[in-house]
């Protein structure tokens, strides 16, 4: 048989409940030429025996079994057996767009420049969705090309999970899948930017995203908000804090806050924080003073970072450096 051009990852670790619905997503694909191979990480309820009945119906199909290993290990292995050219990333409680998959690899052959590629989402159930999601699911799908998505890609991940679609080229180049203690996903994401990869998102929801409080993200410490940030300033300090060992931050609230903590925990000196708020303004937050905001344009002895948390203040922020003369990444960088 010979190698598809497309290969499926689908982990699953006690889906049996919401499986069919994702297997039903995946066999009605507009595009055919592509494998799947579903790794069941020691699951305890029917996953295994649905798994199981999906691949004898479709030699599409394959399906690994493993003692329970973890997600990014068992992507890690699973990504191992995947034959495609490209690989695509499912999960087993999601449904994808019956032209998800044929998309995003005419968007591939149409552009060769770019490694991997996403499609906007939507979550569901709409009673379990909170407003945190819906803020997530508004600012990802505000992002669709590479550029944009190159300069806010410390602000969250770019490209939602189940819906990345990589050049295994581009994918091996970087190691694939490791085990850091975070966000598998982001980790990969961000290897992928600082290689100079290329990313992009379909501006088109192709990618419907279940929610509720049973999803590792809620549950399991590699997503925790502080792993994300000791993710981000991982890579931060490999790219736009190499060589510099003092920060300013634009944000005395409380994201700034904590990335100034996680900061000072790497070994990163906080030089001054600025804000808008009068109430903070002359106070000193771990010993760094906080500065009116419009110092800010003048205080450029050091590296500024702009950790902000309320709704449009990052573009304002923006556009004020940037008329100011400030460049990014250059100069600063938005995170959160």
């Amino acid at each position: 048989m010979s190698e598809p051009r497309l290969s499926v990852l689908l982990p699953c670790r006690d889906a049996a409940e919401h499986l069919a619905q994702a297997v039903r997503s995946l066999s009605m694909q507009t595009f055919g030429d592509f494998e799947v191979v579903a790794v069941n990480d020691g699951s305890r309820d029917r996953t295994a025996e649905a798994l199981e009945h999906w691949a004898a119906r479709d030699d599409r199909v394959r399906v690994v079994h493993l003692e329970r290993i973890g997600l990014a290990t068992a992507l890690q292995e699973g990504a191992r057996l995947c034959r495609g050219e490209l690989l695509a990333r499912a999960d087993a409680d999601d449904v994808a767009h019956p032209r998800r998959l044929a998309e995003q690899v005419e968007f591939l052959s149409a552009h060769p420049e770019i490694a991997a590629v996403g499609t906007q989402v939507r979550y569901f159930p709409h009673e379990e969705v909170g407003w945190g999601a819906r803020r997530y699911q508004d600012w990802l799908n505000g992002l669709s090309d590479p550029d944009s998505i190159a300069r806010d890609v410390f602000v969250e991940c770019p490209i939602a999970h189940p819906t990345l679609m990589v050049r295994r080229s581009a994918f091996e180049q970087v190691g694939g899948y490791r085990v850091n203690g975070w966000p598998e996903d982001y980790d990969l994401i961000l290897r992928l930017h600082l290689a100079g990869a290329r990313l992009a998102n379909l501006p088109r929801v192709l990618h419907f995203w279940r929610e509720g409080n049973h999803r590792a993200s809620r549950t399991d410490p590699r997503y925790a908000p502080e792993a994300f940030r000791g993710c981000k300033i991982h890579y931060m300090r490999q790219s736009c804090l190499r060589g510099h060992d003092e920060v300013n931050i634009w944000g005395a609230g409380r994201v700034g806050k904590d990335f100034a903590r996680a900061l000072a925990d790497e070994g990163v000196k906080i030089r001054g924080f600025f804000d808008i708020d009068p109430r903070k303004i002359g106070q000193q937050i771990y010993g760094a003073p906080v500065r009116d905001a419009h110092d800010a344009i003048r205080h450029r002895d050091a590296y500024l970072l702009v950790a902000v948390g309320a709704a449009g203040a990052r573009e304002l922020i923006r556009e004020q450096l940037d008329q100011a003369g400030f460049s990014e990444p250059e100069n600063y960088r938005c995170a959160a």
